[in-house]
């Protein structure tokens, strides 16, 4: 029978993952709170909705003066805000925890504070302090307790002013400042879960000195990636967004109940309770069979109560869960790397794997390859054939707001089995072979993106070997990496080695330069969003810019023999390389880089190729990009004698860096390629 799943330990989240993540890991499921001065308005004012952009976010949108947005608060009076009764529906709805909000965008303060008197103590009619109402709730119900905290401030003047983007630059004294309140924060409301920062631009020391704040206060406070260059313990996706694949770092999925606002909206259209049941229900689903955290956000109303559809949808999910937890807490994500089921998900603890049926009734029915040990499969019929496992299922299994759960028993734990061989050792193992090993790196939230920290290769080795033959570039020299085979662990120094000079059989031509619209690092490339191409010669170009800009060099390359070659790539803050339509590198450049060239070691087959350069603004007034054919064709090559020889059968490999100064950053090992000898 064919063995299907890699070791889950190492495949949900990397080697550096704090100890202090476990219990957040677990968790799996969270409340989040958007309220604040901005829920006094409800989405409304001067008598009017204002429909652009978030609600909480209305003194931007409305255009509202500071002066007259502060005034609000001496009017603002939610009697009907219970802490108590928010933590008991929290606990009803199969939630570990609250996230609450201590200071959005408008830099109003719900909760006491000596740096400013803009807070709801200071201003407020009824002077409460929010965060510590919520924080002793949370304790007498046994929930963890996390609050959320804007990195920019709408009302602090040594701040820059209100942007369209919020990921505005943070003044010295604007940094100052947000260190003394996320100091209080840290020390005069007890154990705070995680730390979740948002938007704003911070250079790479202010982001650690905010992260050593926060472990020099509270060790065991998770810390959210929007605090930005790659200082975190979990990264946090795009708003309502999630990754396409698990990830090698903890990460969370933070979702409104409705996308177009997270706070308390009067004219929201709210629709069917059932319907907004089985959409959260099943994003829930989805977040942890990918590894995730998801994090579910309730708009308490003007008067502080929760509005009673997001409090029925909430209880249902818990209802589910109250029988369905077992598949929900605790658990690893589905040993598929692509999770890519169209009747579902899956995901496992110990000797279970469970099948989530959220999706469509699969005609053919539903099919897995066959793993080693399995002894039952409750929730339905089963027949176990020689390559797959064939599961019983029925149309009315589908489609119902509640989501059905299929029991899959082994005889053994999970973490057991090994993947089956997908490419053998006399070939070469690349980038194009390759299962890559994801995280997220960022500057901010606008230069986020899934990152490449690793590959791996699943090998069938045929014949005993001894070595492994590594080829690189010029530029590759020096670089230290770990080569992981089977059970043995190799820390190396890419050396000089023996110097191989390629004969190029490419050529490239028709070179064109267009300007992508769309705002981040994160977008995937469309050539359909480019107003015009214009035509362009090889080499690096200077062009004029703003931030958040995307440019495209879009070449053929015309290859007489299956060739390998090198091109020269200019990139500005960050770059991504694709070779017909697929990305074979993509990664942010350091910080305020205004321009870089590198090496890219290209394998093609003989005929005409795309090949795509993106690059990509944030910080800078110019972007640069280009790419030529490099004037040095050269690779190196280096044997790596193993500990001991590897003998017939399937073996994991894999390739990390280990000269990187983040475990979330790109490890740029797309050049490199492998192959054993004997």
């Amino acid at each position: 029978m064919k063995k299907y799943i890699t070791l889950l330990s190492a495949f949900m989240f990397g080697l550096t993952a704090a100890a202090q993540s476990t219990d957040w890991l677990a968790d799996k499921y969270s409340m989040f709170i958007h309220f604040g001065l901005y829920s006094h308005f409800g989405g409304v004012y001067d008598g009017e909705p204002v429909r652009q952009g978030y609600s909480e976010q209305i003194q931007s949108f409305a255009g509202i003066f500071s002066d007259w947005y502060a005034a609000e608060a001496r009017e603002f009076d939610p009697a009907d805000f219970d802490a108590d009764q928010i933590a008991a529906l929290a606990k009803d709805g199969g939630m570990r925890s609250i996230v609450f909000t201590s200071k959005h965008h408008d830099g109003f303060c719900m909760f006491e504070t000596k740096t400013t008197s803009y807070s709801s103590v200071a201003m407020m009619p009824s002077h409460r302090d929010f965060v510590r109402e919520l924080s002793q709730a949370c304790e007498r119900h046994g929930l963890r307790f996390g609050l959320y905290f804007s990195l920019i401030d709408w009302n602090y003047p040594h701040a820059y002013p209100i942007s369209s983007h919020n990921a505005d630059f943070i003044t010295p004294e604007h940094h100052e400042f947000n260190k003394a309140q996320v100091r209080e924060l840290l020390t005069n409301y007890g154990p705070i879960s995680e730390l979740w920062f948002d938007m704003g631009s911070l250079q790479p020391q202010q982001s650690r000195e905010l992260y050593d704040l926060v472990k020099e206060i509270q060790p065991d406070c998770m810390v959210s990636g929007r605090l930005g260059n790659d200082f975190y313990d979990f990264a946090v996706m795009a708003d309502n967004r999630l990754p396409e694949s698990a990830l090698q770092a903890p990460w969370q999925s933070a979702a409104s109940m409705f996308p177009e606002t997270w706070s308390y909206r009067s004219w929201q259209e709210r629709g069917s309770v059932e319907d907004k049941y089985a959409e959260k229900l099943r994003t829930l689903i989805n977040v942890v069979a990918h590894g995730g955290n998801y994090l579910l956000n309730i708009g308490p109303a003007s008067d502080g109560s929760i509005l009673p559809f997001e409090a029925e949808v909430i209880r249902l999910i818990g209802r589910w869960l109250d029988d369905n937890g077992e598949a929900i807490y605790g658990t690893s994500p589905s040993p598929f790397r692509n999770n890519g089921f169209e009747w579902g998900h899956i995901t496992v603890k110990d000797n279970v794997m469970y099948l989530l049926l959220t999706g469509v009734y699969p005609e053919e029915g539903l099919k897995l390859y066959a793993f080693d040990g399995l002894t039952a499969v409750e929730g339905a019929g089963w027949n176990l054939k020689d390559s797959h496992c064939e599961i019983t299922v029925t149309p009315d299994m589908f489609g119902s707001p509640d989501v059905k759960v299929i029991r899959m028993i082994y005889d053994r734990p999970m973490e057991s089995f090994f993947q089956s061989a997908g490419i053998y050792a006399d070939e070469v193992l690349s980038w194009q072979n390759a299962s890559p090993d994801y995280s997220y790196s960022c500057f901010d939230y606008y230069s986020n993106y899934r990152s490449t920290v690793g590959y791996g290769w699943n090998v069938g080795v045929r014949r005993p070997v001894s070595s492994v033959e590594l080829t690189y570039t010029s530029e590759d020299i020096g670089r230290r990496i770990r080569l992981e085979v089977g059970d043995m662990s190799l820390d190396l120094t890419l050396g000089q080695g023996e110097e191989v000079p390629l004969e190029n059989y490419a050529d490239l031509d028709s070179l064109l330069m267009g300007r992508m619209r769309g705002g981040t690092f994160d977008n995937p490339v469309s050539f359909q969003r480019v107003r015009e191409w214009v035509s362009v010669e090889e080499g690096p170009m200077t062009v004029p810019s703003e931030a958040f800009a995307n440019y495209l060099w879009r070449g053929k390359v015309a290859v007489q023999n299956d060739s390998r070659f090198v091109l020269d790539v200019t990139s500005g803050n960050g770059v991504e390389v694709m070779v017909d339509g697929r990305t074979m590198m993509k990664h942010l450049n350091p910080y305020r880089t205004v321009g870089r060239t590198e090496k890219v070691l290209m394998d093609l087959s003989e005929g005409v190729h795309e090949v795509t350069v993106r690059s990509y603004n944030r910080f800078e007034d110019y972007v640069q990009g280009g790419m030529t054919l490099a004037d040095d064709q050269r690779v190196y090559r280096m044997k790596v004698t193993l500990p001991y020889m590897v003998g017939r059968g399937a073996v994991p490999v894999k390739i990390s860096a280990s000269d990187s100064e983040s475990d979330h950053k790109d490890c740029g090992l797309h050049n490199i390629r492998l192959r054993f000898v004997r």
